[in-house]
């Protein structure tokens, strides 16, 4: 596509958009007989937090996973948490235990749970995989294991880092089989001494992303498509003999850019989605290893501003990956320096601000990529916009105390209500002469709107408000108005955080600066 096309591509979906200021968008109606994507889960990343919150006093533990991770409410009914159905646990390299010669900052090194013997060592990683405990203790029913580096002794350099070596896989050329071996060690280990089982496998981590060789911040090393195919035949080969189920996933893109094209680094890491997918690509096609998930996985940095071409990559992405019969999964967020509507990355921020904004990119990851799976990067951080909740400590972080945010908050009112399996349906937004109003689920300055049938047969709907005045809102399912639909909702307001507001029978107004979730469970509409 030439960006000549782009670019009218872009201005058409502009003019087809409802005016923030306008109000014209009167009725949602939820089209039942057109089913969209089913989606599987909304996650999350212990990356690299747990570390520190693992070993804190019990009660602060359990207050941050409840946050995260409960599906009950309290006696008022409000959510005690967000329900996350999928949890990213950080498989380490080893800088832990290399201390400064790591070249990796202290807050984000990690241990290694599989040692040059070849043998799975429980005394490793023990704050992290406690707190995978506390998620599966609270019905989290996906685990998604991922890695940043091969552990330290098998790498070229002996380090976490790729720095200075270039853009190709920091992996011995003999030590692939023993990569697969240490992966598969590992998530053995897991299920063995934690009960724990890892239903996804994800051995490489962004791959594509520049920084992966500009500075050692982290643990991280780049490859090519070539590589991450040899990995990952590797990985499938080592699975099927070790009889686990785990699936691969890949590829973990650093930005949805790299799936689709080339983007800040050559041809040997672009246009991933083809090159991993498509039959014709003879060197780097996975589709055959029993163990690939048809999923392509990107990060959706960089990608979210301005809001038409967040939503043109996102169709692309969508119409290319329906081609080659894949599904997309967003398995990584968090708020950078690009993002300057809302003031970029830097200082952490507990206001409806970042909330707003990121419940805007989820929804066109749903609406417009058709997105199976979503996740946030960090469950919790330091002093910047890449955590749920904030973190504070002393001592080294041995004890803290953990805040939650209105951005924790807003995501829930996706991941808490829309469960594995529930299936997205397309919104028809008419005005209030009854004309309909093209591209009217998403105004996004404005309202923007999604439906799900969950599997139990309750409908649910997200709306978003980004406007600093209230709208008018109605909901028709399938053309009828529902008998009841119960709203929660996360505004401004100190105390509505995912809270109970009442219930409607289709007409209300949605507060200036919120995310309302409305549920209407099975038998309160008359039609099913």
């Amino acid at each position: 596509m030439t960006t000549k096309t782009i670019t009218a591509t872009a201005l058409a979906l502009l003019a087809a958009m409802p005016s923030a200021a306008g109000g014209s968008v009167a009725t949602y109606t939820i089209q039942t007989d057109k089913p969209r994507q089913t989606v599987l889960h909304f996650g999350a990343s212990d990356a690299w937090s747990m570390k520190y919150v693992g070993r804190w006093p019990e009660a602060e533990q359990r207050k941050v996973a409840d946050w995260l991770f409960s599906t009950d409410c309290d006696e008022a009914g409000k959510p005690k948490g967000i329900g996350l159905s999928l949890w990213r646990f950080n498989i380490g390299a080893g800088s832990e235990e290399q201390g400064e010669a790591s070249m990796i900052q202290p807050s984000t090194r990690t241990e290694c749970m599989v040692g040059p013997d070849g043998k799975f060592n429980p005394a490793k990683q023990q704050a992290e995989r406690h707190f995978l405990r506390l998620a599966r203790e609270r019905g989290v029913p996906h685990i998604l294991a991922f890695l940043n580096s091969p552990p330290v002794y098998l790498t070229q350099n002996k380090l976490a880092t790729n720095t200075g070596r270039g853009g190709t896989l920091n992996l011995g050329s003999d030590r692939y089989d023993d990569f697969a071996a240490f992966v598969t060690t590992a998530i053995e280990g897991l299920e063995r001494y934690d009960s724990v089982t890892v239903d996804y496998i994800s051995p490489l981590n962004e791959p594509d992303g520049h920084w992966n060789w500009l500075g050692p911040k982290q643990e991280g090393t780049p490859a090519t498509n070539r590589e991450v195919a040899r990995v990952v035949r590797c990985l499938d080969n080592r699975l099927g003999k070790a009889g686990l189920q785990t699936k691969i996933l890949v590829n973990e893109s650093s930005d949805l850019r790299c799936l689709l094209g080339t983007h800040m680094t050559d041809w040997q890491r672009a246009d991933e989605l083809r090159a991993l997918f498509s039959k014709d690509s003879t060197n780097t096609y996975v589709g055959r290893c029993r163990s690939v998930l048809p999923v392509i996985a990107g990060h959706s940095y960089w990608t979210n501003t301005p809001t038409d071409t967040m939503r043109n990559i996102r169709m692309r992405l969508r119409d290319a990956a329906r081609r080659l019969g894949v599904d997309y999964w967003q398995t990584e967020l968090c708020i950078m320096s690009n993002d300057v509507e809302i003031g970029g990355g830097g200082g952490y921020d507990f206001s409806m601000k970042t909330a707003l904004y990121v419940a805007r990119v989820i929804h066109h990851d749903m609406v417009y990529g058709n997105a199976c799976s979503w996740s946030w990067w960090r469950a919790a951080g330091g002093d910047y916009r890449d955590g749920l909740i904030r973190l504070y400590g002393s001592d080294g972080m041995a004890t803290g105390w953990a805040a939650d945010s209105k951005l924790m908050w807003a995501i829930g009112n996706f991941s808490r209500f829309v469960r594995p399996g529930a299936v997205r349906h397309d919104i028809c937004a008419t005005a209030a002469d009854g004309s309909v109003v093209a591209g009217g689920d998403t105004d996004a300055y404005g309202v923007m709107c999604s439906a799900y049938r969950n599997t139990d047969g309750s409908w649910v709907v997200v709306a978003i408000n980004y406007a600093d005045t209230a709208r008018p809102f109605g909901i028709a399912l399938g053309g009828r108005k529902a008998a009841s639909w119960a709203m929660y909702r996360t505004s401004d307001i100190s105390a509505e955080s995912l809270a109970p507001i009442g219930t409607t029978q289709g007409s209300t107004e949605l507060a200036p600066r919120s995310v309302t979730t409305f549920v209407c469970q099975p038998g309160s509409s008359p039609q099913q």
